[in-house]
């Protein structure tokens, strides 16, 4: 019964994927979900910091409105103002910790494939949202969440303490954790987990303590300059696309660091309005990464003096924008030691130590929740992928969710059942 449930959700998920902090269908299934087994919903400003929202420009109308042809559950939706994510508060009455899991909920801005050998194709589950999939397993921890969800109130009766379950928007581009962790609802948990499913792990292994996070900066450049025309009056005009060239080619030709790693990418840039007209605006989205916060200071404060610099050349002015940020995780050892044995009891391959390689926003919760003298860990729970993550044929081995769901029911259990 449980991997039915969780084929369900996982794959209505699918289904009709929603972009960071376009979750609005998604959260109103959630919060009416959680409300209708007994937990508190709390949402919004009481769940999220808004001044430290990043990377958000939706039109929040268009998108509840899209939402609520899709099947989002009207009454909820309602009650969710601006901002997606839920948090759902089960409270025993009786003492006992408080427990914390985080689940991601939105989706990445891919084209699924459209193949006949994709599954989600041969099935009728495939995306119903052009341009937007979700391509990074979201899906799955979202259902991992809901079914935990039945399951903790399945046995209620004998656990003690409160546990909160975190259903986080816009983790991509490291976009939400910032603002989720500053929110207040993380500073009495006594014990976070969260969980990626695939990421470098097979179907059975259980990687309990991933390391090498990348601490990372997304920023948008915008130059201004001054249109003019290309034949008439070429000196009248002020290039912003030669200014976002420019500004291109020397961020990827920033020396990398000898104390660790360190990335930099421009993934877009566009301009211009024609082939005889100066450009007078331009925009460049890009990200830094790197293994420490001073790695990743090193090569951002780079791309801050390239623009400045190409804006000089070409006589623009420019905004720089940041747009998602994600520090390093470290998880708490002793988190990790207790949950060795409820792995191996499940017959888990565990795998003490992996590189993860990539940047996640959960370090945000992570950090909170650890500086108020708590523990918390990431884990990655290992599934065979058809293709990698962010790619139009991902997917990934549905079995493993259960794997999941028991492993932190296993958890709840150690920690607040009563004696």
């Amino acid at each position: 019964m449980t991997i039915d449930a969780l084929r369900h959700w996982r794959r209505d998920l699918h289904r009709l994927p929603e972009a960071a902090w376009c979750e609005f269908r998604t959260s109103s299934l959630i919060a009416h979900r959680l409300n209708e087994l007994g937990f508190t919903v709390m949402l919004g400003d009481a769940l999220l910091a808004s001044s430290l929202v990043m990377g958000r420009q939706i039109d929040v109308a268009a998108q509840k409105e899209r939402a609520l042809r899709q099947g989002a559950n009207p009454d909820w939706l309602a009650r969710i103002e601006n901002l997606t994510g839920v948090m759902g508060l089960w409270d025993s009455g009786r003492p006992g910790p408080t427990l914390g899991f985080r689940f991601d909920i939105d989706a990445v801005e891919v084209d699924e494939d459209g193949g006949e050998q994709h599954q989600p194709n041969q099935e009728a589950w495939q995306s119903h949202n052009p341009g937007w999939m979700h391509a990074c397993a979201h899906d799955g921890h979202t259902a991992i969440g809901l079914v935990l969800a039945e399951r903790i109130m399945a046995q209620a009766e004998q656990l003690g303490g409160r546990i909160k379950l975190f259903f986080q928007p816009a983790e991509e581009g490291c976009r939400g954790g910032k603002a989720l962790a500053a929110g207040g609802q993380l500073d009495d948990v006594d014990a976070l987990l969260a969980l990626h499913i695939g990421i470098h792990a097979a179907s059975g292994e259980l990687v309990l303590n991933p390391t090498e996070f990348l601490c990372s900066t997304k920023f948008d450049v915008e130059f201004m300059g001054e249109s003019a025309h290309a034949g008439l009056e070429p000196n009248a005009g002020h290039n912003a696309l030669a200014a976002a060239c420019m500004a291109t080619t020397a961020m990827l030709g920033i020396p990398r660091h000898r104390d660790g790693m360190t990335r930099i990418n421009v993934g877009q840039l566009s301009g211009g309005s024609g082939r005889n007209v100066i450009p007078g605006q331009a925009r460049l989205q890009g990200e830094t990464r790197g293994a420490s916060p001073a790695l990743n200071d090193y090569v951002f404060g780079q791309v801050q003096r390239i623009v400045e610099g190409a804006a000089l050349m070409q006589g623009v002015s420019y905004l720089i924008r940041k747009q998602g940020e994600a520090i390093g995780i470290n998880n708490s050892p002793e988190l990790i030691e207790e949950l060795m044995p409820l792995a191996d009891a499940m017959a888990l391959n565990t795998v003490h130590t992996r590189r993860f390689g990539a940047s996640e926003d959960a370090g945000f919760l992570i950090e909170r929740v650890q500086r108020n003298g708590g523990q918390a860990a990431y884990l990655i729970l290992g599934a065979d992928l058809s293709a990698p993550h962010h790619h139009p044929a991902f997917n990934f081995d549905e079995t493993v969710m259960a794997h999941g769901v028991g492993l932190l029911e296993r958890f709840i259990q150690h920690r607040l059942a009563v004696s």
